[in-house]
């Protein structure tokens, strides 16, 4: 957010598509000016209002993200597992979304890829436990 020249009219058709599309996730940020670029000489967004339209489209993409991991819950996803989990005991994947799962295994999940039915979501991740295969 925040390119030389985005009006408050760009912004709000940029929200409008992010809810029209209903992205689950997105990498979203602040223009920042580049040296050299030819946009570097226009006019810049003030950091306030690219701040607050960051701001504004986080929570959007927030509330999308949530609503689509909890529409997971009690789905099966194929999983492929990455790494140990914080916890003793947890293993972490990615779902084919490329959400965070987290279950209940030993290392030996690690690189391959298993049926997880989803018990519960989170807002950043999801959990579940691996079927037998």
């Amino acid at each position: 957010v925040g390119f030389p020249g985005e009006t408050e009219e760009d912004f709000t058709a940029t929200l409008n598509l992010v809810k029209q599309v209903a992205y689950a996730q997105a990498y979203s940020f602040k223009y920042s000016s580049r040296p050299g670029t030819p946009a570097s000489e226009e006019a810049q967004i003030d950091e306030n209002v690219k701040s607050e339209r960051l701001a504004r489209l986080q929570d959007v993409l927030n509330i999308q993200q949530v609503n689509f991991n909890a529409l997971q819950a009690g789905e099966t996803l194929e999983v492929l597992f990455e790494k140990q989990g914080k916890k003793p005991g947890q293993m972490v994947g990615r779902s084919p979304y490329l959400q965070t799962v987290h279950v209940d295994a030993d290392e030996t999940v690690i690189g391959k890829i298993l049926p997880v039915k989803i018990e519960k979501a989170h807002a950043n991740s999801l959990s579940g436990k691996i079927l037998e295969v």
